[in-house]
């Protein structure tokens, strides 16, 4: 014991005597000498060192020593640098050579430094200069606890308190890492990312019936499995993947470097599989699904935001196509859905700037192929899309309620059209004009009134429109639509149902709608079709005559649509067909060439089947 005294002593003697020779001249501060401030230096808590500035160590103290697990003065003259890891960065190095020579005042760097004993700690490293010499003074002060604290402190951050899973924070860290990562072509994979995006079925009714407490048991449990799946899996590199709640029922499962569709699909099933495996928790026995979006692609050149909004994109489409399924992103489907929101964005506008046009489609004579009437067909000449046809933007229109401002203008245009056709070829029988609307129309705005008023606008008789309405929506109509019907028809305008045949079908109801004219749709009259080999039904021929003739004996008359060929139009007519609308005749085509059908001379053209220019079956 004494001797290992003596050696402490003695080594603490070197210590103040060689910091008292380098250094003789202390700060002038009343009561204090250089002894003290050795004595201090030695005694000091703080792990320091004295350097010089080639770098070697002057002077230790003992709590820089003991750091390090040696003597004080089995450290003087050895490089400072190697004892504190500041060689390891080349950035690091270079300050610490700054601050030997002067030119940089002080260095400040977090080191990691391995004990003699074999255990690591954390250390925060300074150094700056020793006023009146050419020394830096070195110190290092042991950080492992605050770094431990501040590692409990981000798992909680970046943790679900609920389930133990990486939450969204540590999921979009990992994430962007991984595609910073894949975009400098470092870590050695394949260059590739997947995203398992997964929402539970009904999640909210087990909170609503069972209480938060159970719905946080499942989401645990849900989370453990998914967990589970991914170690089966055993893809990439390690650590890999990664299973996070992203909030509510959401979770995501990142794949890093996968190897294509393929993977990805294979655990999208495994882990719908596991999730609808029936649930024990705490003598409650549930059973939920799960809708996956699922998504693949090359990382470069892809950012978080876009895969995240692709995957978003992909849950939806799982969504809507029925539940408990997974579904893979497909750029077609996701292209048409961005169309689909441009068009909605800009339709109300569109009107506004007048994009829009009508083309009309003959209605022919089947005895006499005279043109009867017309029906508009409009086009939204689209600044980026081009041309457009109704099947484009209808349906969208009729989602968000332009559709009443788009079928004013229609109505107008149209009536607008025949009334024009009507002076400069009088006629005995002139055209009419039938113009689709959508029950919106007679729901949201008073359809009767716009009607009434664009008729007096115009000039047009009201025997010379013909309004439209699908079988479905006419058939069962009730109160304001029923009573919308009945006043356009005591008006004498003409109501049809658009494809007939298709819809509900109550025959019965029929005789009680104020309806002149049925438009067969064009999947009976495609049954018609025996030329190029075609071998078709001859029930279809059947319905249709039965249709016609009941069609008659109700005081209506009879379109068939979709007719191409000439041998269609003479069953047709055999059959007692009224009237005949198709690419025999002609295309949807615009108003000035309708003139020329109309005209005297063309009146009888469609006599024996052939088109006018401009139509045709292809």
């Amino acid at each position: 014991m004494s001797a290992t005294s003596e050696g402490t002593g003695s080594a603490a003697d070197s210590t103040r005597s060689a910091l008292t020779e380098r250094h003789p001249a202390v700060p002038d501060v009343p009561g204090m000498s250089a002894r003290d401030y050795r004595a201090a230096f030695d005694a000091a808590h703080l792990a320091m060192a004295v350097v010089d500035r080639e770098g070697s160590v002057v002077v230790a103290n003992r709590a820089f020593s003991g750091l390090l697990g040696t003597e004080p003065h089995r450290l003087v003259g050895q490089c400072a640098a190697d004892l504190v890891d500041l060689a390891a960065e080349a950035r690091t190095w270079q300050a610490y050579q700054e601050v030997l020579r002067g030119r940089q005042a002080r260095l400040r760097c977090t080191r990691r430094l391995k004990h003699p004993d074999g255990h690591s700690l954390w250390t925060e490293v300074t150094l700056g200069p020793v006023p009146g010499t050419g020394d830096v003074l070195l110190s290092v002060a042991d950080i492992s606890d605050r770094r431990d604290l501040q590692a409990r402190l981000r798992h909680l951050q970046m943790h679900d308190p609920v389930t133990r899973l990486p939450n969204r924070a540590l999921f979009f860290e990992r994430l962007s890492a991984a595609l910073e990562a894949s975009s400098y072509g470092t870590g050695g994979g394949t260059g590739r990312i997947g995203l398992c995006y997964l929402d539970l079925d009904g999640f909210k009714a087990v909170n609503d019936t069972l209480g938060h407490r159970v719905g946080d048991r499942l989401l645990t449990a849900v989370g453990a499995r998914l967990t589970q799946c991914a170690d089966r899996s055993g893809y990439g590199r390690s650590g890999g993947h990664l299973v996070a709640r992203l909030g509510g029922d959401e979770f995501a499962l990142l794949v890093e470097d996968s190897t294509g569709t393929d993977q990805l699909a294979d655990l999208a099933r495994d882990v719908l599989s596991a999730v609808q495996e029936p649930f024990d928790l705490a003598g409650q026995r549930l059973s939920v699904s799960a809708s996956i979006g699922v998504v693949e692609r090359a990382a470069a050149g892809t950012s978080a935001t876009g895969l995240m909004q692709a995957a978003d994109t992909t849950l939806y489409w799982a969504k809507a196509d029925g539940k408990a399924r997974w579904t893979l992103f497909d750029p077609e489907r996701n292209a048409h859905r961005m169309t689909r929101q441009a068009l909605s964005s800009t339709l109300r506008p569109a009107v506004e700037r007048e994009e829009f046009a009508l083309e009309y489609q003959p209605l022919v004579d089947l005895e006499s192929g005279t043109v009867r009437g017309v029906e508009a067909l409009v086009r939204w000449n689209h600044p980026q899309f081009g041309t457009l046809t109704p099947n484009r933007f209808i349906g969208i229109a009729e989602e968000d309620g332009s559709i009443v401002q788009l079928g004013q203008w229609v109505l107008r245009t149209a009536c607008r059209q025949a009334r024009r056709w009507q002076i400069e070829q009088p006629s005995d029988s002139p055209v009419f004009v039938s113009v689709n609307v959508a029950v919106r129309q007679v729901w949201d705005s008073d359809l009767v009134g716009d009607v009434a008023e664009i008729l007096a606008e115009t000039g047009l008789a009201p025997q010379l429109l013909q309004l439209e309405l699908t079988e479905s929506a006419v058939m069962g109509s009730a109160g304001r639509p029923l009573q919308a019907l009945q006043a356009l028809s005591d008006m004498g305008v003409r109501i049809a149902i658009d494809d007939f045949g298709t819809g509900y079908s109550n025959l019965a109801y029929l005789s009680r709608l104020p309806v002149s004219v049925l438009k067969l749709d064009g999947s009976f009259v495609r049954g018609f079709r025996y030329e190029e080999g075609a071998h078709p039904n001859p029930a279809d021929e059947t319905i249709v005559e039965a249709l016609v003739q009941l069609a008659h004996r109700l005081g209506l008359t009879v379109t068939a649509e979709c007719v191409e060929t000439a041998g269609q139009a003479a069953r047709l007519r055999r059959v007692g067909c009224d009237t005949g609308q198709g690419w025999l005749y002609s295309r949807a085509v615009p108003p000035d060439q309708i003139a020329k059908m109309i005209a005297p001379a063309n009146g009888a053209r469609f006599a024996a089947g052939a088109p006018t220019s401009g139509a045709g079956s292809a």
